[in-house]
């Protein structure tokens, strides 16, 4: 089984209810991110998983253009995330400790 093929495995175990297109995108990230590259298969899934909410679903990137900091940043769209979160089929949710260390799982 190729890297790919175990992310998709896994993000289908992680968040059944996330479309296709978004879980090609997801797997794209988490395969080109340096700093999951070598993480455990779930960890990497999880990481590029929040990551790809936090920049898709939610004003993150907005917030970071007005001048917040990435805590305070992160910390503001924290429910966005975990609404995606839900509406993907995931049980995990993102709390504050989580949305200020992509490294949290590594």
């Amino acid at each position: 089984m190729t890297r790919s093929d175990a992310l998709g495995a896994a993000l289908a175990r992680i968040a059944p209810r996330l479309p296709p297109f978004e879980t090609g995108a997801v797997i794209d990230r988490a395969l080109t991110s340096p700093g999951l590259r070598s993480a455990r298969v779930e960890t990497a899934a999880w990481l590029a998983l929040v990551a790809y909410a936090r920049h898709v679903c939610t004003e993150y990137d907005d917030l970071l253009a007005e001048g917040y900091d990435r805590d305070s940043a992160r910390h503001f769209v924290r429910d966005d995330i975990n609404a995606a979160l839900a509406l993907w089929g995931s049980a995990n949710r993102v709390t504050d400790e989580e949305a200020g260390d992509d490294t949290a799982f590594l």
